[in-house]
């Protein structure tokens, strides 16, 4: 790029990397997405770094590992010391500007105790000023209803959509239309602010959609566009209870994981649904993407009508998946790549149109390519690598042929054997590695699972007993290796006489 481009950062927040026609989903539709994959580069085999949210967004904007990063839940406090897109912007030029929510806790050690920010998990990202909110109360939505004639009794249960008669999920649709969703409403403050730009003057906005997140519900016509009779077979054996006997994790998801994130106003557990009932909660799932893919659709003709779509470099991912029915689940977390496979697009001035790359990409890739293609140096030093070769064309010989990512159920009764001496907290998480023919999982206090990709690329345990113990071996050292090499390394290998005025 031989001048500096507009950016358009759009996060879709829990959005299957599965869920996309480009990439051969056999229902859902994704037309503009595929449009803009055909424009630039499809990542196929992206994966976020951690969940949920905050973990999740800590890795895409600092491009660190859980390990080092050390956001472990919604509400773990970002250190303040950690570079980030926001700050890397500033830094080429930008002043980088938010429509949504970052879910960035502050670190407390730069705030007074009664400072207010200190009472939420959804700060915004330093570095970012704010073009719009929308957080996940949904306050400034809300109130944009409200001038649109929404009445107080509506906007309080705005989630909640009428009952189908003998269903437990109803499929009818929203209070709210196509043109009033919160990613309409996103939408809009957007291209508004893109009319208050001059061109010429690059600019860096960050979109960041909570749909399709839940709760799972939809307007009309996206509540019933797709067949829940039609869905592909869902990942896992045959009930619950036999999927509890996987892993002391597994057994604690299904034993806690409610309903009532999903479905407002819903009781009881999701492995209560039966595979009908969450072939019709799947189905409005995916009128949900497709919701968001229509504003994405107008978020590019936007960008068309105001000529400055080929000055515009465009990113498109998630900070992590949806279980959606698959092993009895919803949500996100454990070790399932369902949680974790999303989708990566990105098109940009001067940059190879039309590819699928195949190679094993990672939410920490972004921020390096970021200060990579901005030309600015990071002030730590990142896990990931940048994906500029890729969009020019090229495939790095020494690029990773594996996928990790980390959970912390900190916040779980798990029944686990933690090494002694240890504090069982630090006992509660888990690193999963992802080849090609395996997927490790090491977790202390518990049993490691060894896993082999099964119908459709989805993987299914194999007794440890029946795992050769070479091949154990390799995986644990492989990860070992993995663990010292993504030790921070952002001063280790300088002198500190190296930064010496005289030098």
């Amino acid at each position: 790029m031989s001048r500096r481009p507009n950016i358009l950062f759009i996060t879709a927040d829990q959005w299957r990397g599965d869920c996309l026609s480009s990439a051969g989903h056999p229902q859902v539709r994704t037309p503009n997405t595929d449009a803009l994959a055909r424009s630039g580069s499809r990542f196929a085999r992206h994966h976020a770094a951690t969940a949920p949210c905050s973990p999740a967004r800590a890795s895409l904007y600092t491009g660190l590992y859980q390990m080092n990063h050390r956001v472990l839940w919604n509400g773990s406090p970002l250190d303040d010391r950690f570079d980030n897109i926001g700050r890397a912007a500033r830094r080429a030029g930008y002043l980088p500007t938010l429509f949504g929510y970052t879910d960035t806790s502050p670190d407390p050690r730069c705030h007074h105790p009664a400072d207010p920010v200190l009472t939420t998990y959804e700060g915004i990202l330093p570095g970012f000023v704010a073009g719009q909110l929308l957080l996940e109360d949904d306050k400034t939505w809300l109130s944009w209803l409200r001038k649109r004639g929404f009445r107080s009794e509506q906007l309080a249960r705005i989630h909640h959509v009428a009952p189908e008669e003998g269903e437990r999920i109803s499929r009818n649709p929203t209070v709210y239309g196509a043109d009033e969703t919160p990613t309409a409403f996103l939408t809009d403050a957007f291209l508004s602010w893109l009319g208050e730009q001059e061109t010429g003057t690059p600019w860096f906005a960050h979109v960041s959609f909570l749909r399709p997140h839940p709760p799972i519900c939809v307007p009309e016509p996206y509540n019933r566009m797709y067949d829940a009779e039609e869905g592909p077979a869902f990942a896992g054996p045959p009930t619950p209870d036999q999927e509890a006997l996987a892993h002391p994790l597994q057994a604690a998801l299904l034993s806690t994981m409610g309903l009532k994130s999903h479905i407002p106003g819903a009781e009881g557990l999701v492995r209560d649904l039966d595979r009908r009932d969450i072939a019709r909660l799947r189905a409005l799932y995916y009128g949900m993407i497709s919701e968001v893919d229509d504003q994405i659709g107008r978020l590019m003709a936007g960008l068309d009508a105001s000529g400055m779509a080929g000055d515009t470099l465009v990113i498109l991912t998630s900070d992590h998946a949806e279980m959606m029915g698959d092993h009895f689940m919803l949500g996100k977390g454990g070790y399932l790549e369902q949680s974790y496979h999303v989708p990566l697009i990105i098109r940009g001035p001067g940059m190879a149109e039309g590819q699928v790359i195949d190679r094993f990409t990672s939410a920490v890739d972004l921020f390096p390519t970021l200060v990579d293609l901005l030309d600015v140096s990071p002030l730590h030093q990142p896990d990931g690598r940048s994906l500029r070769p890729f969009l020019n064309g090229d495939t790095p010989s020494d690029w990773r042929d594996y996928a990790l990512w980390e959970f912390s159920f900190r916040h779980m009764e798990v029944a686990s054997e933690v090494p002694a001496g240890e504090e069982p907290a630090r006992g509660k998480s888990l690193i999963s590695l992802r080849t090609d023919d395996w997927q490790y999982v090491h977790s202390p206090g518990t049993p490691d699972l060894f896993l082999t990709p099964g119908a459709s690329g989805r993987p299914s345990v194999t007794p440890l007993e029946d795992v050769p113990l070479h091949v154990r071996l390799e995986a644990l050292e492989r990860l070992l290796a993995l663990r010292m090499c993504h030790q921070d390394e952002t001063l280790c290998h300088s002198m500190v006489w190296a930064y010496h005025a005289d030098r």
